[in-house]
């Protein structure tokens, strides 16, 4: 595309790297699952460069442990949300006060047995895509109010993966009601979803200041493989290497993998840019170009992007 975006920054950068010498004073950022993996080291990176920063997590106990070991300029504030139970997050959302100048959807699942909540959703959608869906809609007056501040943007970041390649959203049985479950099927279906609510979410929102990009943070040995075996990520880890004669999969540190969401909540070079989906720093390529690199282009149709909104709308409210 002749308007890709490219960075400084690269695979090997750390989230420290990206936003060195930048201020970010006044500026308030709440991190999903900020308890754990890559969320630790985007909370870290943002309160670092001054950001007021809330960890939105599930484990509290976990969130304040990590709170106080960021020893941030300003105190890291926690806050419970359970991204699958529509009650957590209309409690969290309902008390949060003042404006928002950075949203980080980070927590997800990866890769689960067949589980649903009481309310019957697939639990990875309900968790990667409707609970963050919702959170971001609830908090839109937060972002437009800040926006409007003179900072004058508000960002949002929804941390997706390449795995999206697997699967578009299946409009026609999204909760695996009436085909067989494939675990990877549902993760690769919700980190679509992801994409897909950056480019509607951008669409919708860019006349209010507020900016929305998904991103692939890379291979991060983290939490979030608990459900996945050692056999199944050497095949992942393998399955890099394309045909078998190029290297495998490199493992990312953490704060490597929090590079590219850090890039997106707050670098300068991202003002005014959304709806776009990055790798390693950089907008990626449209296509699979290799088994992590590249964007679909089922996770930038934007008329897909406008029939899971409207799908999400209905079922939250059912």
């Amino acid at each position: 595309m002749s308007d890709r975006i490219t960075t400084p920054f690269g695979a090997e950068s750390t989230a420290a790297e990206v936003l060195a010498g930048l201020d970010l004073t006044g500026r308030r950022a709440i991190v999903t699952g900020g308890a754990s993996g890559i969320g630790i080291e985007t909370a870290r990176a943002l309160a670092d460069a001054g950001a007021e920063v809330t960890l939105a997590v599930r484990d509290v106990a976990a969130g304040e442990r990590v709170a106080a070991e960021l020893k941030a300029p300003v105190p890291v504030q926690v806050r419970h949300l359970d991204l699958a139970e529509p009650t957590s997050v209309g409690t969290f959302v309902a008390h949060w006060a003042g404006p928002l100048d950075i949203l980080v959807n980070n927590a997800g699942i990866m890769a689960s047995p067949l589980l649903r909540t009481p309310r019957g959703f697939e639990l990875q959608f309900a968790t990667n895509h409707l609970g963050h869906f919702a959170l971001a809609t609830g908090l839109h007056p937060a972002l437009a109010a800040a926006a409007a501040s003179p900072t004058g943007e508000a960002r949002v970041v929804s941390v997706s993966s390449s795995a999206h390649h697997r699967s578009p959203v299946v409009f026609d049985d999204i909760h695996f009601e009436r085909r067989p479950y494939e675990p990877w099927a549902a993760y690769g279906q919700s980190k679509t979803a992801n994409v897909l609510f950056a480019v509607e979410a951008t669409r919708r929102w860019a006349d209010d200041g507020i900016t929305v990009n998904a991103l692939m943070p890379g291979g991060i040995r983290t939490n979030l493989q608990r459900h996945v075996s050692e056999a199944d990520l050497e095949r992942l880890r393998r399955a890099a290497a394309g045909d078998g004669t190029g290297p495998a999969l490199r493992w990312k540190s953490p704060e490597q993998g929090a590079a590219t969401s850090v890039l997106l909540a707050a670098s300068p070079l991202l003002a005014g840019v959304g709806g776009r989906y990055f790798e390693d720093c950089h907008q990626a390529e449209v296509g699979m170009l290799s088994a992590r690199n590249g964007v679909a282009a089922h996770a930038l149709d934007p008329e897909a992007a406008a029939r899971l909104w409207d799908l999400s709308v209905t079922t939250l409210a059912g």
